[in-house]
């Protein structure tokens, strides 16, 4: 009798663990903040092992912060959650931060990933190209060459059926669905993000300034999203790099009235956004003219050929003449 009731208030506790638990949020709506999809602190228990969680390439754990890339060139890492979403409309919040030594140049970003796959590497902020979902992408460097319409820091969204790739060089502003400037780089407190999914709606809000406040980024309708896919966030650095601190990470479910057979349906559609605006053709920057330095050295380069040919043609001819005058 006695290991029977251990056994069921075990698995009373487990089940009690397990489930998702109720929060208050800002605007007074029951949501539910679910276990599978959720990671917040301390993050280190038992060796490095994160619930539910998964992570690779140069991310570090700490009990404070999961470190995506440290301050170093050519790091990358990622944290991917192995739990698919099995929901329609869902909110998530990331508490992160982003800082580093340098003061004028400093690079790349980090991106929040909700794909099809999970646990791939590759050049779009250390996750793959021609991804399938949704990417939010914290750009901190303008690879743009020339003149850019937007100042970085700058928070943008692209969604893809795996057909697209991210041109890195033109900062993703062929492919964006929406952005805005965001400076969220070398402050003193942790900074947050907010990406809302609720019956199409794409909608991105940021708190930037330690004000306990969400401000809307932008708000994107028509955008259809798949259940089933896998959440993540990755990092990058190059020739530039920054620290790149995960602080949290809270799913909220805020599906109401939604049925199974809805949600499983849902697994079969091609991401898309109807007012997504269409890749645009890549063309090369013009190319820089020369230096006065360069032209200087060129012009200096033609006088002193021209000069040798000069004196060579003059000494030439005066032999022939004097070779004439003897015969």
């Amino acid at each position: 009798m006695t290991g029977k009731l251990t056994i069921n208030r075990l698995l009373a506790l487990l089940a009690l663990l397990s489930a998702p638990f109720r929060v208050l949020c800002d605007d007074d709506h029951d949501q539910y903040v679910k276990r599978e999809h959720t990671l917040v602190r301390p993050f280190q228990g038992v060796g490095v092992i994160l619930p539910h969680w998964d992570f690779m390439g140069n991310t570090m754990i700490t009990s404070n912060y999961i470190r995506l890339t440290p301050d170093l060139q050519s790091k990358s890492g990622a944290l991917w959650n192995y739990s698919p979403v099995m929901g329609r409309n869902w909110e998530v919040h990331v508490g992160f931060k982003v800082h580093g030594k340098g003061t004028e140049l400093f690079g790349d970003g980090f991106a929040i990933w909700y794909t099809k796959e999970r646990m791939k590497t590759g050049p779009v902020f250390g996750s793959k190209d021609f991804f399938s979902g949704l990417a939010i992408i914290l750009d901190t460097y303008s690879n743009h060459n020339g003149p850019h319409n937007h100042q970085h820091p700058y928070l943008s969204a692209m969604v893809n059926n795996g057909s697209w790739s991210y041109d890195h060089d033109r900062d993703g502003t062929h492919t964006q669905l929406a952005g805005c400037e965001v400076r969220f780089r070398n402050v003193d407190y942790e900074t947050l993000i907010s990406i809302r999914y609720e019956n199409d709606i794409l909608s991105v809000s940021t708190d930037l300034e330690n004000r306990n406040e969400w401000k809307s980024c932008f708000v994107v309708n028509n955008v259809e999203l798949p259940t089933g896919y896998y959440f993540g966030m990755s990092a990058t650095t190059g020739d530039l790099s920054d620290n790149h601190d995960i602080h949290s990470f809270k799913f909220f479910d805020v599906d109401s009235n939604i049925s199974h057979d809805e949600i499983i349906r849902r697994t079969n559609i091609i991401p898309n956004a109807k007012t997504f605006e269409p890749p645009r053709e890549h063309k090369d920057d013009p190319k820089p003219g020369m230096s006065n330095a360069k032209i200087f050295f060129i012009l200096l380069f033609v006088v002193v050929v021209a000069a040798a040919v000069a004196i060579f043609a003059i000494s030439y001819f005066k032999d022939r003449n004097a070779r004439k005058r003897f015969y």
